[in-house]
């Protein structure tokens, strides 16, 4: 065998060949090594057989190789690698410039983690972009990866981006899409997903969106859609990060809809007739001017009050009825200052217009330094309350002024024992009222709801300008007692030591309305239905159209058992008792409220026990129960429980829903999930969904199920899912909703 042949070149001068001098860029040494034979020509140095280049942090390996220190480019041939930072290039042919640090390959392969690329040629310059001709691009670290993309040409910047030219998207061999354009960024989760999709009231769909960059820190979206029973649909959407630190940030959302068959309606509720031209626009903004002042802008405008429901689902179930809404704070430690306007943007939801409301809030803050306290709030707006159209209840507005001010004095006595008594007062103006003399109320057995409420509105009869003054006061007191036990050890219950702290309440709560009927006053902000108890302090009480004289006396108890847990207190079980004595209450008409109960039981970290609970103990009432048990024994398996039972509420209709969900990973490759509602009261299976997860290696893949029952009127839908597990990502889902949001 050969010996290897070692030589350095040096600047200045490296003597391979008697007299010879080398030139090599910022005096940083050349080693070549190689097992066959070395020579040096016209200052271009030769190896052969096993050649090893080492210079600083690049290395460079191949079968033959040549430096020529006048150009100081190094020129290698044969099974080449070149490792240079954390990059490995083979090709068969590739070129490595000392000054630039720029690589040349050809028939070339390279990997980025997650990324592989190969291609015809390679360059890669010295700023760490790469450009590939005839590339492959791919995250499936196979020899026969099952996607990839093939482009023309690939530009790679290195943490940033990833910009294809005439790509097309392969699964295996097969060819799927093609784009003239692409753009991958290696900071967001997707540039392009195709969702097929089947919805009863869609019929078989396919859901394509596409993302791009259209400047720095803008991307846009384009959606388009196919749904047989509709028609093709397309939006565009924008996100934008901007500002100062890139706080402020804007969201716009457009869609529009061919719709061949608006009509459809898979629930049992009536709808109106509407068009075929379908769409939404929408637009967020929050704008951070300063440190201490801001803007929010929340707007949507829709065709139809259908639109959501049909298109965008998980958002209709959660906001069925946008805000339309721009507004300006400007906050401080002591106050807090805002200007809104909110509008009526869709005439067929209703909307209590503000146009516009100012609004001074100063939080409690002692009076130059002394015990007492001070809070308030102060507010001029031009109201209007517009029904929908169509409606048959009548439009109203009215100017109102409306000023609150209230002091405290909270105090400790016998250093145990917390005290807040508090007293104030509230001017409203309002320059319209209502003419009670000559308004119908129907009769009200609820006793959950004020009388004043409820007049037929058919007819509104408006009276003159009026000023209502209320006087408040009242008291809160608690204390707390504690005891520890550090003997109580458990492993299984997760107890390390155990201390129990215990503290009693009790809200004492006086308001005077001053003589005026609150039927007189046109409900702007006004109270809503609801099973919970109501706030009975100012300002937390926000209905402020619907204030009434009351007299109310909160009582509860808090007892809570603390233990040690990763170095710090934890709580383990809490559990909160508390009922209104209403000594009069126009809201709660009974003498006393249920009693409610509150427990929250955390053992461990992988389960809890959640009960929300109130009955009728002291009186005529409702029952509500709402229960939640959230159980992860094993790290593959995981079991969620809920039960929410409504019985006897005048306002809400009697329910025992129960809700049952779960996932279990098989082993590696296979998982299943499941979940179920059932509404015992009505005796219908409201939902169920199923799915099956394959672990494709590179890929995940899900196939499951729903149905829906809407009132007797049922929805299907099969849901397939791709999700690529590497990053990027490109994703096959199938969603019910062009946003995906909560599928």
């Amino acid at each position: 065998m050969r010996a290897a042949t070692v030589f350095f070149l040096l600047l200045p001068a490296a003597p391979l060949v008697p007299g010879a001098v080398l030139d090599t860029p910022q005096n940083q040494p050349i080693e070549i090594t190689s097992t066959g034979e070395t020579r040096y020509e016209n200052g271009v140095a030769f190896a052969n057989g096993d050649v090893a280049i080492h210079l600083g942090d690049t290395d460079i390996y191949a079968d033959s190789a040549q430096y020529d220190s006048h150009k100081h480019e190094v020129t290698a041939e044969g099974h080449v690698r070149i490792y240079r930072e954390n990059k490995l290039y083979i090709a068969q042919h590739g070129t490595y410039n000392l000054d630039t640090k720029e690589v040349h390959a050809d028939q070339m392969r390279t990997s980025s983690d997650p990324y592989l690329v190969s291609g015809q040629t390679l360059q890669a310059f010295a700023d760490n972009h790469v450009v590939v001709q005839d590339g492959i691009f791919t995250t499936d670290d196979a020899s026969n990866p099952n996607f990839h993309l093939r482009a023309h040409k690939v530009r790679i910047y290195e943490n940033d981006r990833v910009i294809f030219q005439n790509v097309t998207f392969y699964i295996g061999n097969i060819p799927v899409f093609w784009w003239p354009y692409l753009y991958q960024s290696l900071n967001d989760a997707f540039s392009f997903s195709v969702s097929p999709a089947f919805l009863s009231e869609w019929g078989p769909s396919l859901l394509t969106e596409v993302t791009f960059p259209i400047y720095d820190k803008l991307k846009g979206r384009v959606r388009l859609d196919y749904r047989t029973r509709r028609g093709a649909a397309i939006g565009f959407e924008t996100d934008i990060n901007y500002g100062k630190d890139d706080n402020s940030f804007a969201h716009l959302v457009t869609y529009f809809a061919d719709d061949q068959n608006p009509n459809i309606n898979r629930t049992a509720l009536d709808r109106t007739a509407i068009g075929s031209g379908r769409y939404r626009i929408t637009l967020q903004d929050r704008t951070e001017f300063t440190d201490d002042i801001y803007g929010i802008v929340d707007v949507t405008k829709l065709s139809d009050p259908y639109l959501l429901q049909d298109f965008y689902q998980s958002e209709f179930r959660l906001n069925p009825n946008p805000d339309n809404v721009v507004a300006v704070t400007k906050t401080d430690p002591i106050y807090t200052l805002t200007g809104i306007a909110r509008f009526q943007a869709n005439a067929f939801f209703e909307t209590t217009e503000r146009l516009p409301e100012i609004a001074l809030d100063i939080k409690r803050t002692p009076i130059f330094g002394s015990p007492i306290f001070y809070e308030g709030e102060t507010s001029i707006a031009d109201l209007r309350r517009d029904f929908p159209v169509g409606s048959v209840f009548q439009d109203y507005e009215s100017w109102r002024l409306d000023s609150f001010h209230q002091l405290l004095f909270p105090n400790t006595y016998f250093g145990w024992l917390s005290i807040v008594p508090r007293v104030g007062f509230r001017a409203t103006y309002y320059s319209e009222t209502r003419d009670v003399g000559k308004t119908i109320f129907p009769t009200n057995n609820d006793p959950f709801t004020p009388t004043f409420l409820l007049p037929d509105n058919t007819q509104l009869y408006l009276d003159d300008a009026r000023t209502r003054l209320l006087f408040n006061a009242g008291v809160e007191a608690s204390f707390k007692l504690s005891r520890a036990w550090e003997d109580v050890q458990s492993r299984w219950l997760g107890l390390d030591g155990l201390r129990h702290v215990i503290q009693p309440f009790t809200n004492f709560s006086w308001v005077s309305n001053g003589g005026v009927d609150p039927a007189a006053i046109l409900q702007f902000d006004r109270y809503e239905p609801s099973t919970q108890l109501r706030p009975i302090d100012f300002p937390q009480f926000t209905s402020i159209d619907s204030i009434d004289h009351w007299t109310v006396w909160r009582f509860g108890v808090s007892n809570r058992l603390e233990t040690r847990r990763d170095d710090s207190n934890v709580t383990w079980l809490e559990l909160q008792n508390y009922f209104d004595v209403n000594i009069d209450n126009p809201y709660d008409r009974e003498p006393y409220s249920n009693f409610f109960t509150k427990v929250r039981f955390n053992p461990v970290p992988w389960a809890s026990l959640s009960i929300d609970s109130q009955v009728p103990a002291f009186d005529k009432g409702f029952t509500e129960v709402n229960t939640t048990i959230a159980f992860q024994p094993i790290s593959r398996f995981q079991i969620n429980l809920s039960h929410r039972y409504l019985y006897n509420n005048p306002s809400f209709q009697n329910s025992s829903l129960f809700d049952v969900g779960g996932y279990y990973r098989i082993n590696d490759n296979w998982g299943v999930a499941i979940e179920e509602q059932y509404e015992a009261a009505t005796g219908v299976i409201q939902q169920q969904r199923y799915a099956v997860y394959r672990d494709l290696s590179s890929w995940v893949a899900s196939f499951g199920a729903v149905v829906r029952d809407n009132a007797g009127v049922k929805e299907y839908g099969v849901l397939l899912t791709f999700t690529l597990k590497a990053f990027p990502r490109f994703g096959f889902n199938l969603n019910f909703d062009p946003g995906g949001a909560g599928q």
